[in-house]
């Protein structure tokens, strides 16, 4: 019998992590399935994901309608939903987190996304989730904007661990690393541990590919850039510039000063691959899975994408394919009249008007189930 392609992914160094949570998937043990099955090693969540779950569906339906006895607002009784799962799904992968020493087993809750320009209200925010969910494995999700960066130095330094979301461009990547490696030096300066402390970076990945390639068939279309160069170009820079993220990574986590505070047994802060489902149907529904695979990484993939995976999946280490062409590519773009730089700016503004949107969704959806709302 072949063995599970997702099982192979995680034996190489690459973790799977689910992107989804929902209760139908606690309660029906079908989540506690796949992690004694050992396909998938973590969650993420996000507004997006919870929106889908509590406003898309009837699951909590029930829940919502029993919260009597006490005023709720919208936004505590979606708290008390999104906690109690948060909780139980850190209860089904605590055995991950014993056994890998810390390394996988998390469970990722966002800070609201209307705080993702306001580095003092985040960092209150994350600790005060922290210790309301009261697990060892819980990562609290920041968004790497350039007014939270002060915010993920603050948690690391707190010793809350972090999943820094919403990364498109290499060098607000290295920012985070810079962010994570000060906030392990603070901590060691005050006499505190830092082997404990677990950070991943979230690099979205399709969703660069979606802008591009839209404005490679605007520009074919309207006759500005020769079809060769559309074909050629298009469904390129997502894998090219996570490839080179990758690189950063690598790079960052060999220098002088990583040394030394890993002499103290800090651990690296491993990129995670985002965003990692086709949203292009020309492209192969694992695409982007087989084109990252990468030692001391994880890929957090939604349903379909581990389903697919778990039926067709390829493993192989292919993270260092095409470095050349991955360094060739911005200027190739460049040439044909698009900067990533722009692109990847776009896409954090867009990033975090999503999921701000996605949150106030959700909360209308919220309030309308409460009883005793208009």
């Amino acid at each position: 019998m072949t063995e599970n392609p997702l099982v192979l992914l995680n034996r190489m160094g690459q973790s799977v992590w689910y992107d989804n949570i929902r209760r139908g998937l606690l309660e029906s043990g079908e989540m506690e399935r796949m992690v004694r099955a050992g396909e998938i090693r973590g969650v993420t969540s996000n507004p997006t994901i919870f929106e889908n779950a509590i406003a898309r569906s009837g699951e909590y339906d029930s829940a919502i309608r029993g919260l009597t006895g006490k005023a709720y607002t919208p936004e505590q009784a979606y708290e008390r939903l999104a906690l109690e799962d948060i909780r139980a799904a850190a209860d089904i992968f605590r055995p991950v987190w014993e056994e890998s020493g810390g390394v996988d087993g998390y469970i990722s809750l966002e800070v609201s996304p209307t705080l993702a320009n306001n580095p003092s209200a985040t960092i209150r925010e994350a600790v005060r989730l922290f210790q309301a969910v009261g697990k060892p494995n819980l990562m609290m999700k920041i968004p790497g904007t350039s007014a939270c960066l002060d915010a993920i130095r603050q948690a690391i330094g707190e010793g809350i661990p972090v999943n820094v979301t919403l990364l498109f461009s290499v060098e607000r990547y290295r920012m985070v690393m810079e962010a994570y490696l000060t906030g392990l030096e603070e901590r060691l300066a005050r006499g505190l541990r830092i082997d404990r402390v677990a950070s991943v970076a979230s690099f979205f990945v399709s969703r660069v590919d979606t802008l591009v390639d839209r404005l490679l068939d605007q520009m074919s279309s309207e006759g500005s850039i020769p079809e060769e160069a559309h074909r050629s170009l298009r469904g390129k820079a997502a894998i090219a510039n996570t490839r080179l993220a990758y690189q950063a990574f690598s790079e960052f986590f060999r220098g002088p000063r990583w040394l030394k505070v890993s002499s103290y047994g800090a651990r690296i802060q491993r990129p995670l691959w985002a965003s990692t489902s086709t949203k292009d149907p020309a492209y192969p529904d694992t695409y982007y899975v087989e084109a990252l695979i990468a030692n001391d990484s994880v890929n957090t993939m939604p349903p379909a994408t581990v389903a697919a995976y778990r039926d067709h999946g390829n493993p192989a280490l292919r993270i260092g394919d095409d470095l050349e062409q991955a360094r060739a590519l911005s200027g190739m773009l460049t040439k044909a009249g698009i900067a990533m730089e722009q692109v990847t700016y776009q896409l954090e503004l867009e990033g975090v008007q999503a999921f701000q949107k996605s949150y106030e969704s959700l909360l209308a959806a919220v309030k309308e189930r409460l009883p005793g709302q208009d």
